[in-house]
């Protein structure tokens, strides 16, 4: 077969850099990533005394998803031997050989160090001390304790939980009650979330190892009361926002009403144990929280 014309060629997609760039877009997470992107948003917002400044907001943010990405990369590269063990993520591009260990390290390095100074420099020395928090404790406690204990889960929602904290100490220079009702809400809205992946993905955690709680409790009892439990926490944490006066009162009840409907599917979950109640119970976590965020924004 002949070469195909020179301006042919120019006019393809060079679909080897493509692929390259979008090996190191999803080392970041980006799915997970625009998580930490609205909720730093939101928390700025929330925390500003007045009409905030777009660029400060931007910058708050843009540190904030640069130590967030950061840490996912280099906990992709602390995982990837248990990732080549799991069916969901052996074709990550670690374990799939497309980025090596060395180049996904200083990758990771420079995306966490760049959030950092960006958060030094632009906002205040408390927001950036959180996000150093959030980058040390997700790799130096939760990523080697998701290989020891069930209990990893509960210290991952720290770190988790923490991108509002930021975004409203960003705003305020200071956390206060405000701020630590919105991680509240995050942290304990992390765990239903996270035990209804737990159960779907059960056999892959315990092909690589990890000791989630329905890998050493097949019958799945304690991973239902767990989603049951912090479900109903959060169901009396969520009003806080209007407690505080953070929102008003339309916040007050359109958060109860979306807090019961996660509680019911806790609870269905809870009781059947099943894939498809689990797999409920994740969609109906993912609809919940941009949800609450919304109508925390719009009434404030």
């Amino acid at each position: 077969m002949k070469n195909p014309p020179a301006n042919l060629a120019q006019a393809l997609p060079d679909t080897h850099h493509t692929s390259i760039i979008g090996d190191y877009v999803s080392l970041t997470k980006p799915r997970l990533n625009l998580l930490v992107v609205l909720t730093s948003a939101a928390g700025y917002y929330l925390g500003a005394s007045g009409t905030p400044s777009l660029v400060n907001m931007a910058q708050a943010v843009a540190g904030t998803a640069l130590v967030a990405g950061g840490s996912a990369v280099l906990n992709q590269v602390y995982e990837r031997d248990t990732d080549a063990r799991m069916r969901r993520t052996r074709l990550r591009p670690i374990p799939d050989q497309r980025v090596s260990p060395t180049e996904a390290t200083a990758y990771g390095v420079v995306l966490s160090a760049a959030g950092l100074s960006l958060l030094a420099v632009a906002t205040n020395w408390v927001a950036a001390t959180l996000a150093l928090a959030t980058l040390a404790l997700y790799l130096l406690v939760y990523t080697p304790m998701k290989r020891t204990s069930n209990l990893s889960t509960l210290v991952g929602a720290v770190p988790g939980a923490l991108p509002p904290v930021i975004g409203w100490a960003a705003s305020r220079g200071d956390i206060a009650i405000g701020g630590w009702t919105l991680f509240a809400i995050v942290f304990l809205w992390q765990i239903p979330h996270f035990m209804a992946i737990a159960w779907m993905y059960r056999d892959d955690y315990r092909s690589a190892g990890f000791p989630m709680l329905p890998v050493v409790e097949p019958d799945g009892l304690r991973t239902g009361q767990q989603a049951l439990l912090y479900a109903a926490a959060l169901l009396h944490v969520s009003i806080g926002p209007t407690v505080v006066g953070i929102t008003g009162w339309a916040y007050f009840w359109l958060a109860l009403a979306l807090g019961v409907m996660l509680l019911v599917l806790s609870a269905q979950f809870a009781r059947s144990r099943s894939d498809r109640s689990a797999r409920t119970l994740f969609f109906g976590s993912i609809i919940y929280l941009p949800l609450i965020w919304a109508i925390m924004v719009l009434d404030h």
